[in-house]
């Protein structure tokens, strides 16, 4: 579990944090849970999320279990800082949907003292690094990978398969659009293979090396 950050009163400089990981593998869920904790302490808190995710509303970030807490959607994250002036603690969720200015603007807030704490997407339902993430997770002090189960194997699951035909990149869906997979399940659902192992036997090799000799 992750622990929150002493706050050093003689360096004003705030930090990042980046919460990531596949669908359904609760990461809006430690999301809501460090900002409620923030609430608590009476700290000035306030989130964001991008405003093409209208799935519950447009003013609440809502995990699967139905955690939920009151959000400002925004149509770019250049909007973030006016609307983040004098907070103590910023959440941004849905991450991966904001372009690349993301990753000025939370830098710029964490500059200023701020602890912004942000949630995402790692990995497209391609597998692919999504938009800014792999910056993002670059430049914070603290990463958090969450997983999910694999639907089909039971294990840990890091891949958000999609389950229909639509290849736009940003598709807003729930469990019957993804399903969390697992390496192996998600490489056989994509069509591949399972490759063969070419690893090399140590003590094969060096036998066959001495009789040669």
């Amino acid at each position: 579990m992750f622990l929150e950050n002493t706050v050093n009163t003689k360096e004003q400089f705030g930090w990042i944090e980046v919460i990531c990981g596949s669908m359904f593998s609760g990461k809006t869920e430690e999301l809501i849970r460090r900002l409620k904790r923030a609430q608590f302490a009476k700290q000035r808190v306030e989130i964001f999320k991008p405003d093409i995710d209208v799935r519950y509303g447009g003013n609440r970030v809502v995990s699967h279990d139905a955690n939920e807490i009151l959000s400002t959607p925004v149509p770019s994250a250049s909007s973030i800082p006016l609307l983040a002036d004098g907070c103590d603690v910023v959440g941004v969720d849905e991450a991966q949907f904001f372009d690349d200015e993301i990753v000025t603007v939370c830098n710029a807030l964490a500059n200023k003292g701020v602890r912004v704490i942000v949630a995402g997407l790692d990995m497209d339902f391609k597998g692919n690094p999504f938009g800014p993430m792999p910056s993002l997770m670059a430049t914070a002090e603290y990463v958090t990978k969450v997983h999910a189960v694999c639907t089909r194997t039971g294990n840990l699951a890091q891949f958000s398969f999609r389950k229909g035909n639509n290849d736009d990149l940003v598709l807003l869906g729930e469990v019957n659009e993804y399903e969390p997979l697992s390496r192996a399940a998600f490489y056989k659902a994509m069509g591949g293979e399972k490759p063969q192992d070419k690893r090399v036997n140590r003590s094969a090799a060096v036998n066959s090396k001495n009789k040669k000799a």
